[in-house]
């Protein structure tokens, strides 16, 4: 049973703006991750009544808005403005601006500043809301197959070699499935990577997800560097890893001998 199912929560229509919907200062609306069919009725509602919208890339959030056939002024948010930006953005709320955060794709704060916005939000007693909506972490993981509780997200891994190998070790020490973004040029060195140092755990390499060509393939990390090596992977990557699957086999072979070869009772 999901948390969702817990309980038997009562589900309630809340109204769109249309109907006298008001949303707080600040909305964070979960985007397509590729396919603009994802988007829910509330993002869209929330992306028109707001009056500007908080963006990590202006470019794709404007390419949205344009889907949307809405024009609304775009304010930038990354990684190398958000110090500068936070005051700025904090100041608007108080103003009585009900401004909405999105990300290039999927859901604000995973992964990108947008966190960082939220902390203060609290810290100011501002008022927010989150919009459930797409995100490749939770969508990898259900098409895995993989064990999906628990599980451990790690974000984008090092562009670096020493970077990347380093975090693998981490990630695959937790005994728990393990989720990353990876770029595909990197994609082959990495299931190198992981094929010395975690060889008998399961991997899914999650591709395009939403999109025409959406890939779900599961192998060892030898057999897909294999594959990818011949076969040049293309667009957005999520990697999820079970490190348990190898440890989960010895367990069951130990436990099948076991079973077979009875104790003598003089030993037992």
């Amino acid at each position: 049973m999901s948390h969702d199912d817990a309980g038997s929560p009562e589900l309630s229509a809340v109204p769109n703006p249309s109907r006298g919907e008001i949303f707080p200062p600040l909305t964070l609306v979960a985007t397509p991750i590729g396919n603009l069919g994802d988007l829910t009725f509330r993002a869209a509602d929330a992306l028109r009544s707001c009056d500007a919208v908080i963006a990590e890339d202006t470019r794709r959030a404007s390419q949205l808005l344009a889907h949307l056939d809405v024009r609304k002024p775009l304010v930038s948010f990354h990684e190398h403005n958000e110090e500068r930006r936070l005051p700025e953005l904090i100041a608007r709320l108080r103003s009585g601006e009900r401004l909405a955060l999105v990300t290039d794709a999927g859901t604000p704060s995973v992964s990108d500043p947008g966190f960082r916005l939220v902390r203060a939000c609290v810290a100011e007693g501002i008022a927010y809301t989150v919009l459930p909506g797409a995100s490749a972490v939770t969508t990898a993981l259900v098409g895995s197959g993989l064990p999906p509780v628990p599980f451990f997200f790690g974000g984008f891994l090092p562009s670096s070699g020493s970077g990347r190998r380093s975090e693998l070790r981490r990630g695959t020490a937790l005994g728990m499935t393990a989720i990353y973004f990876e770029s595909p040029h990197r994609l082959v060195a990495c299931l190198e990577d992981l094929s010395v140092i975690a060889p008998g755990c399961t991997v899914c390499v999650s591709r395009e997800l939403t999109k025409i060509h959406e890939e779900y393939r599961l192998g060892s990390p030898a057999e897909l560097a294999a594959h990818y090596g011949v076969n040049p992977p293309r667009g957005e990557i999520t990697l999820v890893i079970d490190p348990m699957a190898g440890k989960a086999a010895e367990k069951k072979s130990a436990k099948d001998y076991s079973e077979k070869t009875p104790i003598p009772r003089n030993l037992a």
